[in-house]
């Protein structure tokens, strides 16, 4: 099995920045794919961004030049640092882990950008 736990979201004026965290364990693969997802109220969950192990970044084109991804593979982070936030990037953020043996998601950490 495989446990996802994430941090550091909170309330953040717009403009401001914010660091999630997610970290892994269980039975982790060498070869994976980790990233955030989000899904705000009323909508359905979307794709942030996602890192694999050997490196490929993929964004959404909402969050292109504002957020970015990055991992510690030795220690089955991944990061996800948030600049310029929008009052649209408010959601509940969720860490997700894809690999051979399927997908798992984190528990989800709320993200709340005021005006």
């Amino acid at each position: 099995q495989v446990q996802l736990v994430e941090s550091g979201g909170g309330l953040v004026q717009a403009g401001g920045s914010l660091r999630l965290s997610c970290s892994a364990s269980g039975s982790i693969g060498r070869i994976n794919e980790m990233g955030w997802y989000r899904q705000a109220p009323g909508k359905q969950r979307e794709l942030v961004a996602t890192m694999t192990s050997g490196g490929s970044t993929n964004y959404a084109n909402s969050v292109k030049g504002r957020f970015t991804i990055s991992r510690d593979n030795a220690k089955n982070t991944v990061y996800l640092q948030m600049n310029s936030l929008k009052p649209e990037d408010t959601a509940v953020y969720y860490c997700r882990l894809a690999q051979v043996t399927g997908a798992y998601w984190g528990q989800g950490t709320q993200v709340t950008v005021s005006s």
